[in-house]
């Protein structure tokens, strides 16, 4: 029996909301560091062939899919044992990744090394986003999850600049491991300490709507079981309900965008003389962007709704990455990834809530692990499909072309399947009771 004194909302849990989101920035600076140096010096440092566009999205394939499996996985799983031993065993597995970059002989490792990191993401990241969820209000959604990515992606940006500096200063290697090594342990000895366990807010949140149904009934998937299997809760967010399946659709696409500024973009930069400092930078303002303007995006979307937001963004999306390729220059090359930045700012907290708007506390850890299978599946087909176009044109600008016309085509499915999943803008009809 959860406890009843438990109270709601990210004021009167901030200390442990503050905890959670120094969590979630450390998982940013340990995927992060692999963003810069990794792709951009896949040839001088870790022996890849000239012009292997395939081999070179290979560790983006083997991180998308790895982490996509372990985001199913750790939503289920956090049911069971709770958020706090996922989290931790989320870290310990990525002990081992700094220093299999260090090592690395070839580009074997790396690819071994980016299946541990998403390993490490899918149980992290699942976690920090689960746990914030738990703890705070139904109306604070948008903020809390514009709060999430805000931090994680700083975390990103951060992490590629920094090691970027360090690879020119002390060597690609010796840089990366100094910093991930730092990362990880920090990471595993305070989530270890101070870290708390939050499923019993969730089990307080099932029993009270249980009992008293919120004022703005959720429009909740209908036709779910009480006590659903982990296969319904697949088939209710991938084709049962047309709302869940659009948005996961939707994740799934715009993790191209990632995919594409993780494997190709450097690459594209390098080729056109920037420096890895440069290249830092100008990838760095993606995820400045990305992530700085999710404190007002996911705020924006309690008081505008998800839908509008979502579906724009998409389109925002695909406009930022054409621009990349329609002009040149470090300056024009900038505003064009900020553009992207921004669209991605407008979805990915709001297509996150719009989940959470209408699964039931008692399976939304599974619900939102789910359509975080599908959203980082994304990596593994966005890079696959980078790899082929860009082998098939022999370079990389195609694959920009790629991306933004599936970010078009995406939000348009988007548009056409979803609704306004706020309770408030659009409740249901009837009150919604989930399943104690």
């Amino acid at each position: 029996m959860a406890p009843h004194h438990l109270r709601y909302g990210v004021r009167e849990n901030l200390a442990q909301f503050s905890h959670q989101l120094i969590q979630v920035l450390l998982v940013g600076f340990a995927i992060g560091m692999t963003r810069t140096v990794v792709p951009a010096l896949a040839e001088s440092e870790f022996g890849l062939e000239r012009g292997s566009f395939l081999l070179l999205s290979s560790f983006v394939v083997a991180f998308g899919a790895v982490k996509a499996i372990m985001n199913f996985v750790a939503g289920r799983l956090s049911e069971r044992i709770g958020r706090k031993r996922v989290l931790v065993l989320g870290w310990a597995v990525a002990l081992p990744i700094p220093v299999m970059i260090w090592y690395a002989p070839g580009w074997d490792w790396i690819v071994a090394a980016t299946v541990l990191l998403g390993i490490n993401q899918g149980l992290c990241w699942s976690m920090t986003q689960t746990a914030k969820l738990d703890i705070t209000r139904m109306e604070e959604r948008g903020l809390t999850m514009g709060l999430n990515e805000f931090a994680g992606y700083v975390g990103v940006a951060l992490a590629g600049i920094i090691t970027a500096y360090a690879a020119e200063l002390v060597g690609a290697r010796e840089g990366l491991l100094v910093f991930g090594l730092t990362v990880v342990v920090l990471a595993l000895v305070l989530s270890a300490v101070w870290v708390e366990e939050t499923l019993p807010w969730a089990q307080a949140e099932t029993a009270a709507h249980g009992a008293a149904p919120p004022q703005h009934p959720p429009r909740y998937a209908q036709g779910v079981s009480e006590q659903p299997s982990t296969a319904e809760v697949f088939a209710v967010m991938s084709w049962r309900d047309r709302r869940l399946a659009a948005v996961s659709q939707a994740g799934l696409v715009e993790k191209f965008i990632d995919a594409l500024v993780w494997v190709m973009f450097p690459v594209f930069l390098v080729a056109q003389d920037a420096s890895l400092t440069e290249v830092g930078w100008i990838v760095g303002v993606f995820g400045f962007v990305w992530g700085g303007s999710q404190l007002v995006t996911g705020r924006l979307s309690d008081h505008v709704g998800r839908f509008w937001p979502n579906v724009i963004g998409m389109w925002i999306c695909g406009a930022g990455v054409a621009m990349v390729v329609l002009g040149s220059g470090a300056l024009w090359w900038s505003i064009s990834a900020g553009v992207a930045g921004f669209g991605m700012a407008l979805l990915y907290p709001n297509l996150s809530a719009a989940v959470a708007d209408i699964t039931p506390p008692a399976w939304r850890g599974s619900a939102i692990g789910i359509y975080r299978f599908w959203r980082d599946l994304g990596y593994a087909v966005g890079a696959l499909g980078l790899g082929i176009v860009a082998n098939l044109s022999g370079g990389a600008e195609a694959s920009f072309w790629f991306v933004a016309v599936s970010m078009f085509a995406s939000g348009a499915v988007l548009a056409w399947l979803g609704e306004e999943t706020h309770p408030r803008i659009n409740p249901a009809t009837e009150p919604a009771r989930p399943p104690a």
